[in-house]
């Protein structure tokens, strides 16, 4: 047995906020400065809006890759060679993302920067989930991803001063400073003594090859997808809705962006507490659950009369809505023994963030339903059949997994 912290708030915990701060500064940075930087580039504006939705889905599609083989390496090498390979890797890239000259160079660079952006918050929940006791884990980990998501505030007043190839670059040195804070950080004492046990550790496929674990695995994906149904697809193209809303005046998806992710921060640290207070993972889900659908009709009331400010007020509520990211990925790490921990934390959230595309499509391919597929009516009408679907299969899902707060993680998966 070894002692937990008693603690909420450790060096471990500081770290594993500051890293998730610089990872999603990065992570949404694309999202905030996608059409200065595609307009800087010479792309039309229909081809800001194409490639904007071809980067972000390659982006993603990087961090699906990156979150198999961070947590891979986190059950097999350590959760701390994660943090620091990671940061590593998505610091570099975003230096060189600062030099790019074309759409496809954009795309592959933030390919490779997905990969890296994988493994910060899973590693990071892990890490402090194991060394946090069970009474305060969650409380733990709400702060982690409170003070993280903070980040994507950072990054857009970052963008409103500095040109987007200076973004990247202080997005690598950030990276890079961060570093020496790591070294402070020690590994967790349940991977310790996991290493001497003769047990599979990091096997990606024991998630399928056992029915049980498989449904596990997969509901643990499924509720976390209405965050980037609203972050994905709301808010980052928020200023098409509201001129499919008849919004005269343009919105700033990037000011969107900011003012969502402000109340996910918020929200985070209340979810820590609002479970601590119901005992219950499930409960706290389901209250930000109704929050999200109240908060998605109301964004689908905006008209011609509507002021942007009324937009921003609206994506802000979304973010509240959807900031159960912390409990989302303390259940997945919960639902898991020692030895597929990491690799569960890490790929859950990426699966859930790799899953965009598939919105993207379902999203794109409902408006061909409709008489003509490029109105403002077919744009708007496919993206709340879109939310319903999304919702729908999300309260299932967290109507079927299994209740998580309080459970004793010091077990491994035969």
């Amino acid at each position: 047995m070894h002692s937990k912290s008693s603690s909420i708030f450790n060096i471990t915990v500081l770290v594993a906020a500051l890293g998730y701060f610089v990872d999603i500064y990065d992570l949404l940075l694309f999202g905030i400065v996608r059409k200065a930087s595609l307009r800087s580039l010479g792309l039309s504006e229909d081809l800001v809006t194409s490639q904007g939705e071809f980067i972000i889905g390659v982006q993603m599609a990087g961090l699906l890759v990156g979150g198999i083989i961070w947590g891979v390496m986190g059950d097999k090498k350590g959760r701390l060679s994660v943090l620091f390979g990671s940061i590593v890797l998505y610091s570099v890239a975003n230096i060189i993302n600062g030099f790019v000259q074309t759409p496809g160079q954009y795309a592959l660079i933030r390919f490779v920067a997905g990969v890296g952006l994988a493994g910060e918050l899973g590693a990071g929940i892990t890490l402090v989930s194991e060394l946090v006791s069970k009474e305060k884990r969650g409380l733990s980990t709400s702060l982690v991803a409170g003070i993280g998501l903070t980040g994507a505030v950072f990054a857009y007043f970052i963008s409103q001063n500095f040109d987007w190839r200076i973004c990247y670059f202080i997005g690598g040195g950030l990276g890079f400073c961060l570093l020496l804070l790591r070294i402070s950080v020690f590994e967790s004492g349940l991977f310790t003594q996991l290493k001497e046990q003769n047990v599979q550790r990091g096997n990606f496929l024991m998630f399928f090859s056992n029915k049980k674990r498989f449904k596990k695995y997969l509901l643990a994906i499924l509720i976390g997808l209405p965050s980037w149904y609203v972050i994905g697809v709301l808010i980052t193209f928020s200023d098409k809705f509201s001129k499919a809303f008849g919004i005269a005046e343009e919105v700033s998806p990037a000011k969107a962006t900011m003012y969502a992710y402000a109340a996910i921060s918020v929200a985070d640290v209340l979810t820590g507490l609002v479970s601590q207070w119901l005992r219950s993972r499930k409960k706290t889900l389901f209250i930000f659950y109704a929050f999200t659908i109240i908060s998605i009709f109301f964004f689908f009331q905006q008209n011609s009369n509507s002021p942007p400010a009324s937009i921003y007020l609206v994506c802000a509520a979304l973010g509240f809505g959807t900031g159960f990211w912390a409990i989302f990925v303390t259940m997945a790490a919960e639902q898991f023994g020692t030895n597929l921990r990491a690799t569960a934390a890490t790929t859950v959230p990426n699966m859930v963030r790799g899953s965009l595309p598939i919105i993207l499509l379902l999203f794109n391919g409902l408006q061909l339903l409709f008489p003509d597929p490029k109105s403002a009516a077919a744009y708007i009408n496919a993206a709340w059949i879109t939310g319903t679907i999304v919702m729908i299969i999300s309260i299932v899902a967290a109507w079927l997994t299994e209740e998580t707060f309080g459970k004793d993680l010091d077990y491994v998966e035969a």
